[in-house]
């Protein structure tokens, strides 16, 4: 756990963390001793709020409600939770529940406790009531804990008040006694305490902290929109580059941060509106296009965020009834949309769904030379947006755009990818009678296609054909190889060829692929002339293992409803096949034989067996046998096997489920392998 002791305020003399030892276990600054009481009864509550636009308004209307009820069961320390503390508590806790919703996205968690208080420090001003800093008057604690802890803290003590992160600490620390914020492993806590007022209302400082109206409307500063000031007594002016400061800059870099983890387009346009509101504006809008921004493409809304959450609905109502258009409707975007410049834009006239009236700009959301939609917002009270903001918000915009690109270029690539998976692989099963069947595919973590495969077809004349192949190497190369050898199998098997025959071509025809790979890589090579080297892609797709591993085999059920089935199958370098025996027993039933594709007049022999009613043939791939638990295999003195005998009794489909459970329980680690499994069980007689 790690602990980073609260700022004070100015008419504080000393830190002392709430009670309980909870998040409030802060050393207490200046040499001061932490002290502890104890919890009152009946003086806690809780509430888990989800993270989104609403748990700031959950969080306030919990917050009244626990010190209402609190007053109302007169428990000791109560006297003065109403007035002035209830609506310091309720403006803190909302905006640190903001905070988190926005920076963290994960759930909040939300306490509330009374502090009975103790007796005053030693070195508390004796002219207050219980010393000026109301450390021995009772008071309420409220802690604030997210799950995102990485995340860094703004407002610090020492840290300028141009600094980003909007109001937040700012707040906590003139308005709070005492604060402090806790890190443990996967939680991070903001706590405060606020101290009842003393009897006659001394020792609760008035608070100086506002806007300059004149500096916001003439000379306002990004920063200022970002982490608003306390009061300067005469307004500064400021240069047209000043904007690029501190505050300015880590705002960019926080953004760049966030927008980078999404791959989504859609949480990429609503993270953006949680980003600008409120450090930027009151509301927020996104538009996006589904496809290339061009002429005519409708718009649609993808994101809306407004500082009060009882407003979203009815902001995206009118948004959607009137969306905005550049450069006149259903016409190309051109001039400054096409080079994501902002414009201003009329003040929408919807009191229920903007608020008051102020200032509107519209930027195009382009990258790449590509428009991906729009982004709108507001500030109220503004007459314009000051040229220092303008340009914050379109450099912002740029990274927005940039970061929908990538989300959109993942996306292609993931339906590109799933595309070709549903050619690689059959798109389902054939029923063989009197034999169940299950299947477990898993590509490595991270990969698109795996190297291996399966297949279970019907091959005609009352015969169906299962196979179980991986192919030597990964990605893309070892793909192109699982469409060469699947097709060629089934039409192979579909011509009447035996096993062994179908072994036979299958490994003709790999093996010559391979020399035309490397045919054309010597080709390329001299194409380019003596000393010279063949292209990258194509060099490594000719040097790319050519090798399959493959368990093929037909099964022709018995007629008669007798029960069981006649098996042919071989293993050309490939784990061997095991059936589990009614009465427990596995055998293995293949003998292993060369690879295929490694030598073009090799010849490979079938082996055939009776699979019995109610015996379990398996078969496997090398992500199963292989799969690590430091230098221990699965299949270590035969793990496998006796992974097989404890499924005895068990269905095909549990048994498919047990083993695969069992390989991955084997490591702490996922699979760095891709994993097959094919089961085929014999009914067992009624």
């Amino acid at each position: 756990m790690r602990t980073t002791t609260s700022s004070q305020r100015h008419d504080i003399a000393a830190l002392r963390p709430p009670a309980g030892g909870g998040p409030g276990a802060v050393a207490a600054r200046s040499g001061v001793p932490a002290t502890a009481a104890g919890p009152v009864p009946g003086g806690a509550r809780r509430i888990s709020l989800p993270g989104d636009p609403r748990a700031a308004a959950t969080a306030r209307e919990f917050v009244r409600g626990a010190l209402a009820d609190w007053t109302a069961q007169e428990l000791p320390g109560t006297e003065g939770l109403a007035g002035r503390l209830a609506d310091e508590a309720v403006l803190l806790v909302s905006e640190l529940v903001t905070n988190a919703v926005v920076h963290a996205g994960t759930a909040v968690e939300l306490r509330c406790r009374l502090d009975p208080g103790a007796d005053p420090e030693p070195d508390a001003d004796p002219d207050g009531p219980d010393g000026a800093d109301g450390r021995g008057r009772p008071g309420v604690v409220i802690e604030v804990s997210d799950h995102h802890p990485a995340r860094p803290v703004r407002g610090r003590e020492g840290a300028s008040l141009s600094e980003s992160g909007g109001l937040g600490l700012l707040l906590v620390g003139a308005v709070a006694e005492s604060w402090g914020i806790t890190y443990r492993r996967a939680v991070k806590t903001v706590w405060f305490r606020l101290a009842v007022a003393a009897p006659g209302g001394g020792g609760r400082p008035e608070l100086e902290v506002s806007f300059d109206d004149q500096m916001l409307q003439r000379g306002l500063r990004a920063a200022e929109l970002l982490a608003p000031a306390v009061r300067r007594t005469t307004p500064q002016r400021h240069s047209a580059a000043d904007w690029i400061n501190p505050g300015a800059l880590s705002f960019l870099a926080e953004a760049s941060d966030l927008l980078s983890g999404q791959l989504d387009a859609d949480q990429v346009a609503a993270l953006a509106a949680q980003l600008i509101v409120p450090r930027l504006a009151d509301w927020c809008a996104v538009w996006l296009y589904d496809g290339s921004g061009g002429h005519g493409e409708a718009q649609r809304l993808a994101g809306v965020w407004h500082s009060c959450e009882s407003r979203i609905d009815s902001l995206r109502t009118a948004l959607e009834r009137e969306p905005p258009v550049m450069a006149g409707r259903g016409a190309p975007v051109t001039g400054s949309a096409n080079n994501g410049s902002a414009v201003s834009w009329p003040w929408p006239q919807e009191p229920s769904g903007y608020g008051p009236g102020g200032a509107a700009l519209a930027c195009p959301l382009v990258a790449g030379g590509r428009r991906f939609g729009m982004l709108m917002l507001g500030r109220a009270g503004l007459m314009w947006f000051p040229d220092e903001a303008v340009g914050l918000i379109e450099d912002l915009c740029r990274r927005v755009a940039r970061a929908i690109a990538t989300a959109r270029a993942y996306r292609r690539q993931e339906r590109i990818s799933q595309v070709l998976q549903r050619r690689l692989l059959p798109r389902g099963r054939a029923r063989v009678p009197g034999v169940e069947s299950a299947v477990v595919y898993e590509p490595r973590e991270g990969a698109w296609a795996g190297g291996d495969f399966w297949d279970l077809f019907e091959a005609g004349d009352g015969r169906w054909c299962f196979a179980l192949g991986d192919v030597c190497g990964s990605g893309p190369e070892a793909a192109a190889v699982t469409g060469l050898a699947r097709p060629v199998l089934r039409l192979l098997a579909r011509d009447g060829f035996g096993v062994a025959e179908v072994l036979d071509r299958l490994n003709k025809t790999m093996a010559r692929e391979a020399a035309d790979s490397v045919a054309a890589v010597a080709a390329a090579v001299a194409a380019a002339g003596a000393g010279a080297e063949a292209p990258v892609e194509i060099r490594d797709e000719g040097e790319q293992a050519r090798f399959l591993s493959l368990l093929y085999g037909e099964i022709v059920p018995y007629r008669g409803g007798s029960g069981g089935a006649r098996c042919t199958l071989a293993s050309a370098g490939h784990p061997l096949p095991l059936v589990l025996g009614t009465d427990g027993a596995v055998r293995v039933v293949a003998a292993p034989q060369m690879l295929l594709g490694v030598v073009e007049d090799a010849t490979y022999v079938s082996e055939s067996f009776d699979l019995l009613p109610g015996e379990t043939l398996l078969c496997v791939t090398d992500g199963v046998t292989e799969r690590r638990s430091g230098r221990r295999q699965f299949d270590d003195e035969d793990g496998l096997a006796g992974a097989l005998a404890a499924c005895t009794g068990l269905a095909a489909d549990a048994t498919a489920d047990r083993i695969h459970r069992a390989v991955h329980a084997f490591g702490p680690t996922p699979p760095d392998d891709d994993l097959a499994m094919l089961v085929l069980q014999a009914a067992p007689r009624e």
